[in-house]
């Protein structure tokens, strides 16, 4: 693979900014009553999604330091037909389906947003979106710039 061009190293205080959105959805996401693993569900979701590698391996990573199944992450690319996560995680995964592939829709479906909010609070749903908005900022700056995963 080409070395490139480290978007994140070469404007260090916009990556800063990224990261204290990122650090600030997870108290709010806490505060909001989120369970952890749905956040990490979701990250590594996105992450499959835009292909980017350094940020599934962190994420799968992080989502076993918390506790998360290997079945349950093992089954995400089949989350629909998989029959292991709750109404509340389908809906989420749902909407960070339909977020990421915005430019292949042009739009998140009614029936997903009626979905996620009906299984959500509005803070909830808040926390949840940008938490998806900010995953695939991560993985779109890493996909970019070819950032290696760690050995």
């Amino acid at each position: 693979m080409t070395k490139r061009i480290s978007l994140s190293n070469t404007r260090p205080a916009w990556l800063k900014g990224v990261i204290a959105i990122n650090d600030d959805l997870k108290t709010a996401a806490a505060d909001a009553g989120l369970d952890p693993k749905l956040l990490e569900l979701l990250k590594i979701r996105t992450s499959q999604l835009n292909g980017c590698a350094f940020c599934l391996d962190m994420h799968v990573k992080d989502a076993r330091k918390i506790g998360e199944t290997e079945q349950r992450i093992y089954l995400l690319n089949a989350w629909r037909e998989a029959g292991v996560y709750t109404e509340q995680e389908e809906a989420a995964l749902a909407l960070a389906d339909a977020m990421t592939k915005l430019s292949e829709t042009q739009d998140v479906p009614e029936d997903v947003y009626q979905r996620a909010t009906a299984a959500f609070t509005e803070e909830q749903y808040t926390v949840i979106a940008w938490a998806i908005t900010i995953m695939n900022t991560f993985n779109r700056l890493n996909v970019t710039s070819h950032t290696p995963v760690p050995a």
